[in-house]
């Protein structure tokens, strides 16, 4: 009896180990195919907040079929074949062909081993676990580098305007490499010319690449990570995974200017709970957000709005310039100033083509692009007709470089391009902030530059791990001060008491 309790026994331990080993196989394969090589803390990030409804619903129901039922399927119909074969043997059925003793114990044993060291190799290697494991023992620490933003001075305060473009990678300005310049006509309204600055060469910040990373790192200075960055720190358990803000222990730009008394309002396309992008908003100083269901509630057609993600930046931009409009009357009537932002979503692939767009190119992924940047020139061209540039501040910038998943386009372009960089736009204002921005600094930065466009003054110019591109001075001890390799591996580390800190909302500040 107990001999045939341990063979029951082995036999479930290796269809476990099967089972195992194909949903990590299957989840490599997915992850890859749809977002190329991650991080762990974007997965972990992303995996407690999907949405169904207006968050990459159709990739969730893949997810949940291909890595959560397949394998099930798959190790059940092992284990039938098995059972079959077993039967029929006691029953006396067919014998088949002489095998040595050896190949009938060692093949299903290197078979299983296969299946279990393959799934969690390529698993591993996806989701970046030898670089998460390395971060546990860099001796740097984000804590010691943090600088709380100080505002010295806001008698020149002014309105901003944020916009977020999905995927906007400056590499795709490049007519030499793609059929034509995606970012034309946005290229066309924001004329240095005509007083627009930008970011030579805007980096995405090492670790970075998904868009709650970028609106982290452009608001907040710090790299994005969870919980479990904090797993080192006796404060993640007084946490018990119950974490009602997010970052709370962080100063952010909603925050700042919540402080010099803005209204900041935010509007996407998408559902704003996917990634808990409304959680992050709400902790730090927005008002309101308008996402998938205020578009819905406000009867937009059907047809505006696609599957997967949500409403047009068309329709968008349409209700941007609405809400633009009111802010800006508000604003004047209570001498109140505004922040809007605004995240884009028609390039995010798989791109869907909308009505307004026509696909001119052979790969219709550029024309997806040049039709999303036009739904955006003509945003800024309104704030031009309207006036408000006399007294309000843009910031155009992507989120995050394009992804190079195995599924997405431009592998042939991009993934040997050695200056991938960030699209942006910077207006300010009747006045130049001491001319050129700082070129080659990454998202970090532009925390502080966006302030700085806002007309706050900082201390230092600093604020979070960045420094503001308005300046070319960089204080003594700032993590942009640092040798490229030593920041590189700050950003990368743990910093577990950090983010245990800026989780629970602690005082992040040292």
């Amino acid at each position: 009896m107990i001999r045939r309790g341990g063979v029951v026994a082995g036999r479930l331990l290796v269809y476990v180990l099967i089972w195992t080993g194909l949903a990590l196989l299957i989840a490599a394969a997915g992850i890859r195919y749809f977002w190329g090589e991650i991080t762990v803390g974007q997965m972990l990030l992303n995996l407690v907040s999907v949405e169904l409804d207006g968050g990459g619903g159709p990739i969730v129901w893949m997810g949940i079929l291909g890595v959560g039922v397949l394998p099930l399927l798959l190790t059940a119909g092992i284990a039938l074949g098995q059972y079959a074969r077993r039967r029929r043997r006691r029953q006396g059925g067919p014998v088949r062909p002489h095998r040595p003793r050896w190949l009938v114990r060692v093949l299903p044993t290197v078979l299983v081993a296969g299946v279990v060291v393959g799934g969690s190799t390529a698993f591993a290697t996806t989701v970046g676990v030898g670089d998460y494991l390395r971060a546990g023992n860099s001796a740097y620490d984000l804590g010691d580098y943090y600088v709380e933003p100080t505002v010295t001075g806001d008698e020149h305060k002014r309105n901003l305007v944020l916009i977020y473009l999905e995927s906007g990678e400056a590499t795709l300005a490049n007519d030499e490499l793609f059929e034509k310049n995606a970012f034309a006509p946005l290229q066309e309204v924001t004329r240095a010319s005509d007083g627009w600055q930008s970011v030579e060469d805007l980096r995405q910040y090492e670790g970075g690449g998904w868009t709650m990373a970028g609106l982290t790192a452009t608001q907040c200075g710090v790299p994005l990570k969870g919980l479990g960055s904090a797993a080192d720190s006796g404060a993640l358990n007084e946490l018990g995974g119950d974490v009602g803000t997010y970052l709370g222990g962080t100063t952010c730009l909603g925050d700042v200017l919540r402080e010099h008394g803005y209204t900041s309002v935010f509007l996407g396309g998408a559902n704003a709970s996917f990634a808990a992008k409304d959680a992050f908003l709400g902790t730090h100083g927005y008002s309101e957000v308008k996402d998938l269901s205020d578009w819905r509630a406000a009867g937009e057609p059907e047809k505006n709005f696609r599957g997967d993600w949500g409403l047009s930046d068309g329709r968008l931009m349409a209700h941007a310039k609405d809400e633009v409009d009111a802010l800006h009357a508000e604003a004047q009537r209570t001498g109140r100033p505004f922040n809007l932002s605004v995240l884009t979503l028609d390039t995010h692939e798989p791109v869907h083509i909308f009505d307004y767009c026509t696909v001119d190119t052979e790969n219709v992924v550029t024309s997806a692009f040049f039709c999303s940047m036009t739904q955006v020139a003509g945003f800024v061209a309104h704030l031009e007709q309207k006036g408000y540039l006399e007294d309000t501040a843009v910031v155009i910038m992507g989120d995050h470089l394009k992804h190079m998943s195995a599924g997405d386009a431009f592998h042939e372009q991009l993934d040997h391009h050695d200056n991938r960089t960030i699209f942006n736009r910077v207006w300010v204002p009747g006045e130049d902030l001491d001319g050129r921005l700082r070129p080659r600094v990454d998202q970090l930065s532009m925390y502080p530059t966006i302030l700085e466009a806002a007309g706050l003054e900082l201390s230092d110019r600093a604020a979070g791990l960045g420094v503001s591109a308005f300046t070319t001075e960089l204080p003594q001890g700032s993590a942009q001060a640092m040798e490229p390799q030593l920041y590189t591996e700050l950003l990368g580390s743990r910093s577990s008491q950090f983010y245990a800190e800026a989780w629970s909302g602690g005082d992040v500040a040292r």
